[in-house]
């Protein structure tokens, strides 16, 4: 049998416990309130969500931060080509990830302008590739003969 003083120790303990257990889920739910207060004020400036069922399923161990966080926000970026600073923006992130089906791990590092330039350099060093190539089964062809 218990005495009076450990009983209402016992009762003390629990409604403790009662009180931390209401404190931690208020706490938790007003997190959870700031939480769609943030993604409200960011979808609001141009933030979009992310689809992650129609992104390209890639075998990392990781996340990225953007699943992690439930959507594309602008990412500021240097062109390595012409050192311009540009902006990823989030609806040309979500087109390249959910679109275009862009790797996960990959980010902006061109300009436009410099991507055009880069496109147009790799044509031009495949169709010289191919002229090559050509030229050299020619060459093979004359000498069989």
């Amino acid at each position: 049998m218990k005495s009076g003083k450990q009983r209402r120790q016992e009762i003390k303990a629990k409604r403790t416990a009662q009180k931390d257990l209401a404190r931690a889920a208020h706490r938790l739910e007003l997190e959870a309130l700031a939480k769609q207060d943030e993604i409200a004020r960011i979808m609001a400036c141009g933030g979009q969500r992310v689809d992650c069922c129609a992104l390209v399923n890639s075998n990392n161990m990781g996340i990225p931060d953007f699943v992690e966080r439930g959507y594309y926000i602008d990412i500021p970026f240097t062109c390595k080509d012409c050192g311009k600073r540009e902006v990823w923006s989030a609806s040309q992130q979500k087109w390249w990830y959910e679109v275009a089906k862009g790797r996960v791990w990959t980010t902006a590092r061109r300009c436009r302008p410099c991507r055009q330039r880069e496109r147009e350099r790799r044509e031009i060093a495949r169709q010289t590739h191919l002229e090559g190539l050509a030229h050299k089964q020619a060459m093979r062809e004359t000498e069989g003969l």
